[in-house]
């Protein structure tokens, strides 16, 4: 095991083989050095010197007794590998039996192992005889498909050596032996390929019987098993190795056999029947067979030739006893012994398809029993049924026709000229609507309704929900005569309309079948239109009034074209753009609509929430009243006015939009006028600081009293420099002292608070960082009249400011720094205070230095 050399290796011996036959010696190396590529030479020895048959690199190696046979090739040397090679000698005779050594040169460095290694071949007599028997003397044997046949050959063996015999039968279709069955030497059946299944079954059996007898036995012969037959024997010996050596083959051919196929045809090939009439198919067995054998017969059915017989129904069939399958309308007859007849009677569009016809053959056995030799299938055939069509016209007519917008329509489809129309004939109808269009483009119609042969309604996209809500109706008025009718026609219905009738057959399993369709020529639904006009004048009552007072206008509707109209009115106010309630400019007040329904809209004051009215005077007359008027009323006052028409169902249509002319209501007054500005002593401020903003009001003009004027103040913030961002309300305080407060994310808090008539003051606390951004204020004047009447006046929107909020950096690292600072002195005081101890007593020790003597250092030479 701790040894590496080289190894030089042959077969172990004895090699038994038998005279004439090939002999292959293989010798190999292994553990070598040098080049990859080795070198072999051979030796024979007959208990005498030996001497050189061959070598692989030195053509006068061989002695001149071979010299001979080694030109001839009957010696040679095959190289397997670059380190095997195989001694090959072919006709081997009993000169030939010795020790065989095989030698390599040296090509390692140093000498290890062994280079050459020896083995003994023994060459024995040829005692294997292999014969055929024939059952018959013609060498050829004719079988219909399913037969059976049995084939026999003998061999044996009176070889001196203990040997075992492994048979094989082969069949010969190509150009190649194939294996069909063999006893091997280990007496083992073994199947060839693709016999493996019929061997299970017992299909293919190998017997031994007497007299070194071997029979192949082949029972239901398929048309694989046609052929040439061969018996294949083989002698083999165990070696000293005990492995299992074959050495020699023979081979004997038995007979030639050849299988008549068994078809099965339908007699006609493709078939067109009318609906109603007899189908009459024909299948014939194909076979020369003359012996007692029955048929059985099935017929199938499938709508496609590439379905499976798994796949397809099963329509009739008759066993090998001549038992049918019951059925009605299907009979099956045996015509003769390879004949049978199928017969449909009164055939429908259904029985359209492919009919196949499988057959197998039984034949009788010995016990009396029947047994299945041959099975086919013939190709489907196709089999067109006609239907019969029933012949008819189809009318279409309007009965109602819509003048106006939201008229009924009626349309009725009727059967007329009807012919061959029996009981088992259904019609159904089916409603289209297509687009009309002035130019020649083509328009796809549209599927409103379409009725199931058991008259079920099938509803359409455009008409489904219409349908439901019951503005549209289908019926069926009479036998012959389908309706279709729209309860209130709109001007997206013009269009052309037609129907379809479709006839429905019913077949034998009571099902309905679409047999026919027939379409009559369109109706067009169409009338002219003139468009909706709306006229809309307001009218102020009272020319001339003051603030307090009570404003009335009127709005008087006029329309044309429009059936039976209805009105819905809207008050809208257009407000001077100074006016900050209301960026847009138009606000809408109160409404009214067809059904008299009033409604405030955008009338957001609530000590006014009674002060405007809307109410109708006439059918096309509305009068609009707005109390206690403020100066903050003033702005164009209109009257937006829709027209509505009926529609289906009782609902209402809208017509047409109309607006009214301006009424202007503007207060000629000599009151004071008011300024507001924001100030603030510092816009810079640090985070956890104080910030107050003042909203400071001035006021031109007349003077007033402090307790004839109010405000209310309302504080915004826009989180941005450029004013690009949306305004958040931060605090508000109305005239009457009360203060609202937005919500807040942070910890900052903020207080609003009059500090006198004029101004307001918005104190933030804690300022933060998300503090910042442009402030400003808005504020609405209240002003008493003379009246006593509160005023309001427009609101007022003050320049915004820019607050900016900033960290103190000292303050905010001025603690931090003195921990640190105070930390890192005392840790390094306490690492010094614990050296200078651990120096002192804890690591102390007396080391005493030996004596050195002083020497010069030796010059170079010296060393």
């Amino acid at each position: 095991a701790f040894c590496r050399g080289r190894v030089v290796r042959v077969p172990q011996g004895p090699l038994i083989r038998v005279v004439g036959t090939e002999v292959v010696i293989p010798c190999s190396v292994s553990d070598y050095d040098g080049p990859s590529e080795q070198n072999f030479d051979w030796e024979f020895s007959q208990e005498t010197d030996f001497l050189r048959i061959v070598s692989t690199w030195d053509s006068t190696f061989t002695s001149k007794e071979y010299q001979n046979r080694v030109g001839q090739g009957d010696i040679k040397l095959r190289r397997s590998s670059n380190d095997a090679v195989e001694l090959v000698i072919r006709n081997i005779q009993p000169p030939d039996q010795g020790t065989y050594k095989c030698s390599t040169p040296s090509t390692d460095a140093t000498v290890q192992g062994n280079y050459d290694a020896e083995v003994q071949v023994k060459v024995i007599s040829d005692g294997l005889v292999v014969s055929g028997i024939k059952a018959r003397s013609s060498t050829s044997l004719k079988l219909s498909e399913g037969d059976s046949f049995k084939l026999r050959c003998s061999a044996i063996t009176i070889s001196p050596e203990h040997t075992h015999l492994h048979v094989t039968w082969q069949i010969k279709s190509g150009a190649t032996w194939q294996d069909i069955l063999s006893l091997t030497h280990e007496a083992k059946f073994q199947p060839g390929p693709g016999y493996e299944e019929r061997y299970r079954n017992g299909d293919v059996r190998l017997d031994t019987g007497a007299n070194d007898t071997y029979q192949l036995s082949v029972s239901q012969a398929l048309q694989m098993d046609g052929g040439a037959y061969r018996c294949l024997v083989s002698e083999w010996v165990r070696g000293a190795d005990s492995s299992w050596q074959k050495i020699q083959e023979k081979s004997v051919e038995i007979v030639s056999v050849a299988v008549q196929q068994t078809d099965v045809l339908i007699s006609t090939l493709n078939v067109s029947v009318t609906e109603r009439d007899s189908l009459d198919l024909t299948c014939n067995i194909t076979t020369d067979r003359n012996g007692i054998f029955q048929a059985e017969v099935t017929w199938y059915f499938t709508t496609s030739p590439d379905d499976t017989l798994s796949d397809a129904q099963v329509l009739l069939s008759m066993d090998h006893d001549s038992v049918v399958s019951d059925s009605t309308l299907l009979s099956l007859s045996r015509v003769d012994r390879t004949s049978y007849r199928l017969l449909v009677r009164d055939v429908d569009v259904e029985d359209s398809g492919y009919y196949i016809c499988q057959a197998a053959i039984w034949v009788p056995q010995h016990n009396g029993s029947w047994q299945k030799v041959v099975e086919r299938t013939s190709a489907p055939i196709s089999v067109l049924v006609t239907a019969l069509e029933p012949d008819y016209e189809v009318f279409l007519n309007a009965s109602k026709t819509p003048k106006f917008s939201d008229d009924p329509t009626e349309l009725e489809c009727r059967i007329t000229n009807a012919q061959d129309s029996e009981a088992n004939t259904r019609f159904t109808v089916s409603w289209y609507y297509r687009l009309r269009l002035r130019s020649d483009d083509v328009v796809p119609e549209e599927l409103l309704a379409s009725m199931d042969a058991d008259w079920t309604l099938l509803l359409g996209d455009r008409s489904r929900e219409r349908t439901q809500n019951g503005e549209i109706i289908f019926s069926k008025k009479a036998v012959n005569t389908f309706s279709l009718r729209i309860q209130w026609t709109s001007e997206s219905d013009r269009g052309d309309y037609f129907c379809v009738i479709s006839a429905w057959s019913k077949h034998r399993n009571n099902s309905w079948v679409k047999s026919k369709d027939v379409a009559s020529a369109p109706v067009s639904i169409f009338w002219a239109t003139q468009d909706y006009t709306l006229t809309v004048e307001a009218v102020r009552l009272k020319p001339f009034f003051v603030a307090g007072h009570t404003f009335e206008m009127t709005c008087k509707v006029s329309s044309k074209n429009i059936k039976t109209p209805r009105y819905s009115v809207l008050i809208t106010a257009e407000k001077p753009l100074t006016d900050q309630s209301n960026p847009n400019g138009t606000t809408r007040i109160i409404s009214l609509n067809q059904d008299s329904v009033v409604r405030l809209e955008d009338w957001t004051d609530q000590t006014r929430v009674d002060g405007v009215v809307l109410e109708k005077v006439q059918e096309n007359e509305f009068r609009y009243r707005m109390y206690q008027t403020q100066i903050s009323d003033a702005g164009l006052y209109r009257c937006v006015v829709t027209a509505w028409s009926p529609g289906g169902g009782g609902l209402w249509r809208e017509a047409v939009n109309g607006l009214s002319n301006p009424i202007q209501i503007d207060f000629q007054t000599s009151g004071p006028v008011f300024n507001v500005s924001v100030h603030s002593d510092n816009q810079m401020i640090y985070q956890g600081e104080l910030a107050d903003l003042l909203c400071i009001i001035t006021m031109e003009g007349m003077a007033l009293e402090p307790d004839d004027m109010s405000f209310d103040v309302s504080w915004f913030a826009v989180r941005s420099f450029a004013l690009d961002r949306e305004p958040v309300l931060l605090a508000s305080l109305d005239r009457r002292g009360i203060m609202t407060q937005s919500r807040r994310n942070g910890s900052s808090d903020l207080s609003l608070e009059r500090i006198s008539p004029l101004e307001f003051r918005l104190r933030v606390y804690g300022c933060e960082d998300h503090d910042f951004g442009n402030h400003y204020c808005i504020v609405t004047p209240w002003v008493r009249s003379a009246t006593g009447v509160w005023q309001r006046e427009p609101d007022i929107k003050a320049k915004p400011i820019f607050l900016s909020v900033k960290m103190d950096v000292l303050n905010a690292f001025k603690y931090p720094l003195l921990i640190g600072i105070g930390l890192a002195t005392v840790t390094g005081l306490l690492s010094c205070l614990i050296g200078y101890c651990s120096s002192r007593w804890c690591c102390k020790k007396e080391v005493q230095e030996t004596r050195r003597e002083r020497r010069r250092l030796m010059s170079m030479e010296m060393d």
